[in-house]
């Protein structure tokens, strides 16, 4: 079964450019602010962040700008964060 991504709300900031930067996202009714922007890369067709949370979860987020969507396509789990 190939993997597929869950789409997620997103809160963002609109940097000096207009580009908007992930700030916190929400999954189902659980609010987990970002607060490390670790990297961030262009694809044909989406924009990618990659960052962390307080403590250390690291979360992929792709958005796809033409259709206005935020997806979760990786989430990693510090060991012995207890998120």
């Amino acid at each position: 079964m190939p993997d597929e991504a869950l789409t997620v709300a997103v809160e963002c900031h609109a940097g000096y450019r207009g580009e908007q930067t992930p700030r916190a996202v929400v999954l189902h009714d659980r609010r987990i602010e970002l607060v490390t922007l670790l990297d961030q890369w262009l694809a044909p067709d989406h924009r990618y962040f990659k960052a962390a949370d307080a403590t250390g979860d690291v979360y992929i987020l792709r958005q796809d700008v033409a259709a206005d969507r935020w997806e979760l396509t990786l989430f990693q789990r510090t060991p012995g964060s207890g998120s």
